[in-house]
C-alpha cells in the first residue's frame, strides 16, 4: 500500500498527518506501531509530527528532540530524532526494544534510515520531498 500527496502548506501537512494518526489510532497490533520519517533537512518531518501528535488528541507543544533524542507525548506516543546519531549503537542508551515491544506504543523516528537495523520489519514510511518553497510530496507506505 502506497499513498501519495501534494500539501500545499504547513496547514495541509498537519492536516493530512493528523488524518493519518487517526487511521493508526485503529490499528491492532503485536508491538508497537513504528513509523519511519525521511526527508532531507527543513522537508517537514517535524511538522508531520505535529500534526500527527495532535491527531492523537495530544495538546502538548511537539518540537524536534534533536538534542534529547527521544521524547515522549501522552502515555504512549514517542518521538525519536535520529539526526545526530551515526547508527544504532548511538541509541544503546534507551530501552527501545521494551518501547518496540510494547503494543501501546505509537513510535515516530526522525531521520530513521540513520537507524534502519533497529527497525521492525512490519512499520510505516513517511517520506517526504520539497518541492517548492512551500509545497511537499508526502509518501505514506507499509513495509
Amino acid at each position: 500500500m502506497k499513498e501519495v500527496f501534494i500539501s500545499k502548506n504547513v496547514s495541509e501537512t498537519k492536516k493530512k498527518a493528523a488524518n493519518f494518526a487517526e487511521r493508526i489510532l485503529n490499528i491492532e497490533s503485536n508491538g508497537a506501531i513504528v513509523i519511519a520519517l525521511e526527508g532531507e533537512l527543513g522537508a517537514g518531518k517535524t511538522t508531520f509530527i505535529q500534526g500527527f501528535v495532535s491527531g492523537c488528541g495530544i495538546k502538548e507543544k511537539v518540537k524536534s528532540p534533536t538534542f534529547n533524542i527521544l521524547k515522549k507525548y501522552g502515555e504512549r506516543i514517542y518521538h525519536l530524532d535520529c539526526y545526530r546519531l551515526k547508527d544504532e549503537n548511538d541509541l544503546r542508551a534507551f530501552d527501545l526494544k521494551e518501547i518496540f515491544n510494547d503494543s501501546g506504543n505509537i513510535v515516530l523516528i526522525e531521520w530513521a534510515e540513520r537507524v534502519s537495523k533497529i527497525l521492525p520489519g512490519n512499520h510505516w514510511k513517511i517520506h517526504i520531498d520539497h518541492i517548492s518553497e512551500n509545497e511537499r510530496k508526502i509518501e505514506i507506505s507499509f513495509n
